[in-house]
């Protein structure tokens, strides 16, 4: 059972992972296909960061330069490394984290595994 307390609580859908050499096309398939706005990059080795990919991400480094989705790959236009929240804060620093790194998603954090993703729509819709 969720506590809304915590981060953890907060957190909706499961993350989604796609590889750094997807292209771009693929992941707006995936995105679509999961109904998300944001994709976790795959580490390429226990050594490496995962990535985050966003929804304007695709916009401002494809769409808007008018590149083709299929000739540009996810690596190189996500951000790393991600930025996670750990499970077990307080949902009210939740959006004060989020907006001091200068971000709408992240992953939420427990065990050295993403569990969860939060944004700043998620944390508004669970306010009592």
């Amino acid at each position: 059972m969720n506590d809304n307390s915590s981060a953890k609580g907060i957190a909706t859908t499961k993350p989604v992972y796609i590889d750094g050499l997807a292209t771009a096309k693929e992941a707006v398939a995936t995105m679509k296909k999961h109904n998300i706005e944001v994709l976790v990059i795959q580490k390429r080795n226990d050594k490496d960061a995962n990535g985050i990919l966003v929804v304007s991400d695709i916009v401002r480094n494809v769409i808007i330069p008018d590149k083709n989705l299929e000739e540009v790959s996810v690596y190189e236009i996500m951000t790393k490394p991600v930025i996670s929240i750990p499970a077990s804060l307080n949902a009210r620093y939740v959006p004060r984290l989020l907006m001091n790194a200068k971000i709408n998603h992240a992953p939420v954090e427990e065990n050295g595994e993403y569990i969860g993703m939060i944004d700043l729509r998620d944390f508004l819709f669970n306010l009592d």
